[in-house]
């Protein structure tokens, strides 16, 4: 017997165990590619979880930064701080809202007082037409030639305090501790509408103005004036103020202003830097105290090590000069705005004391020289001090040690 054919003439029994094999081969290839699909799905949800826990590690790392900085910036205290554990650095928000608000109806009477010693001074000194830097300027003149540091004057007067360090005392008796030199001149700041903050450490404070270019600019005035260096620490940046000063930045905002610095506001061409000493020869003689020179060729980055060589040569040369033993210069360099250099150099004489006495032309200072005359038979009141010259210099080391020891602390 023949068995069946199928069209193709096969036998049907072979086309079914083709057909089989066919089916057995395809259902493996499938479950093979099925069990390759879920193996790399497993792997990617692996390689998935690993990243997730990475990023989840990375967000946790960042969120934990974050909350450190900002303890950090909790931590950081401007009103009600003590500097020194002694001199509190006080807010005079109350007051320059006043002024600005032209109300003083809901103030204390300090603060009205405060209030209107500092309007007085503004209204003197603060013109028409000044922008905010001409504005920061006067008041800076002004606390540097009329507050002095640590007292100002011989006999206390009443209602003031030898350590003034609130705007209320150095207004009152025009003299402050570094404190009072800071709070007074966020004060004015305040009043004049500009952004201040105090920069502190904990035994010094100084200040931290934004000027209308939106930049911050650093300015210690007690400094200036106790080091008689006028304008040397006037709208610094903070990577000049890191050589003397050193305060928690991660709570303010950084000052990298250089339209307003003091060095850019004055500086001058100069053919080069040979051509300096001529000029400091006539700032001497003209009685300046500092000088900013910008060169027409500019100076490279290995150029700039040749101002030492200046100033120490122009130390030697001044310091020989008769009158001039107790001089000194010293120079900083400025980045301008176009990038290039600017000298500073900064002369100071560390005798020099600034003085709240009378002017001897005056006619006070000749009525009381006369009375006194008068009243102790002499020709000269200070031609006493000649007759204990000898006597001083005999006791001086012991009157020196005496002085030393009773000096107030300096901050």
């Amino acid at each position: 017997m023949y068995e069946e054919q199928n069209k193709n003439g096969l036998p049907h029994n072979k086309t079914q165990k083709k057909i089989s094999f066919a089916k057995i081969a395809g259902s493996a290839a499938l479950a093979f590619c099925l069990t390759a699909s879920l193996g790399l799905n497993i792997y990617q949800l692996k390689e998935s979880a690993k990243q997730s826990k990475k990023l989840n590690k990375f967000i946790d790392g960042q969120l934990e930064r974050q909350a450190k900085e900002a303890e950090t910036k909790n931590l950081y205290q401007e009103d009600g701080f003590l500097i020194g554990n002694e001199y509190e650095i006080r807010s005079t928000k109350v007051v320059s809202d006043a002024y600005l608000k032209g109300d003083d109806s809901n103030l204390e009477e300090e603060d009205k007082q405060t209030l209107k010693m500092a309007s007085a001074i503004l209204n003197k000194i603060i013109k028409n037409g000044m922008n905010n830097y001409e504005k920061e300027l006067a008041v800076y003149n002004w606390m540097y030639q009329n507050i002095k540091q640590g007292s100002g004057s011989t006999v206390q007067l009443p209602g003031t305090s030898r350590n003034a360090y609130t705007p209320y005392h150095v207004l009152n008796g025009k003299n402050a501790v570094c404190v009072g030199y800071a709070t007074t001149f966020r004060l004015f700041m305040n009043m004049l509408g500009m952004d201040c903050h105090i920069v502190h450490n904990d035994y010094h404070s100084w200040d931290l103005v934004q000027l209308d270019d939106q930049e911050w600019y650093q300015v210690d005035i007690y400094t200036d004036v106790s080091g008689n260096s006028k304008y040397q620490n006037f709208n610094i940046s903070d990577e000049i103020a890191r050589n003397s000063h050193e305060w928690d930045d991660s709570s303010l905002p950084e000052a990298k202003g250089v339209k307003y610095s003091y060095a850019v506001q004055n500086s001058r061409k100069i053919h080069d830097i040979y051509a300096i000493p001529a000029k400091i020869k006539k700032i001497l003689d003209q009685k300046k105290n500092a000088a900013f020179y910008k060169f027409e060729k500019p100076l490279t980055q290995e150029q700039l090590p040749i101002a030492d060589l200046l100033i120490n040569q122009l130390n030697a040369a001044l310091t020989s000069m008769p009158g001039f033993e107790t001089y000194t210069m010293t120079g900083v360099w400025f980045t301008d705005i176009d990038h290039t250099y600017i000298l500073g150099i900064y002369i100071t004489n560390y005798s020099e004391t600034l003085s709240t006495t009378y002017d001897e032309n005056s006619v006070e200072y000749k009525k009381m020289r006369k009375s006194i005359s008068k009243a102790f038979d002499i020709e000269n009141p200070n031609a006493a001090e000649g007759k204990n010259d000898e006597k001083e210099k005999k006791n001086s080391d012991s009157v020196r040690s005496n002085t030393e020891n009773n000096l107030p602390r300096v901050i």
